[in-house]
């Protein structure tokens, strides 16, 4: 039974990210996408439980979009306007729906990466 998770890490402060809301969406082949989940990650930079879990997790093309604006401007609220990063959009495929997608967030105000976990 495969499962999808998320961590966010803000390494500008050497700590979690808490706090920062983020949206999972199911991509189509004709390029729409649904609305699948919507969270905000706790003191720790994680959600509550897995976005997804079971025959939830399906193949296909996913996106997570991390609100990185509202986060870092709860934490300096003199972040230029625009932010530099305000919503980050990660892509990712799912090819084999009974394993573990883990997909983390390193950032900070001026960049971010991200790779594929366990």
């Amino acid at each position: 039974m495969g499962r999808l998770s998320t961590h966010v890490l803000d390494t500008s402060r050497g700590a979690p990210a808490g706090g920062l809301r983020l949206d999972l969406y199911k991509c189509a082949a004709n390029g729409s996408r649904t609305l699948v989940k919507s969270a905000i990650t706790n003191s720790d930079g994680r959600t509550a439980e897995p976005l997804l879990t079971g025959s939830a997790l399906e193949r296909g093309i996913w996106e997570l979009v991390f609100h990185a604006g509202e986060y870092l401007r709860g934490l300096e609220p003199q972040l230029p306007e625009p932010p530099f990063l305000d919503e980050i959009l990660i892509r990712f495929g799912v090819a084999e729906p009974n394993s573990n997608y883990h997909v983390p967030l390193l950032l900070s105000q001026y960049g971010y990466s991200t790779y594929r976990g366990s």
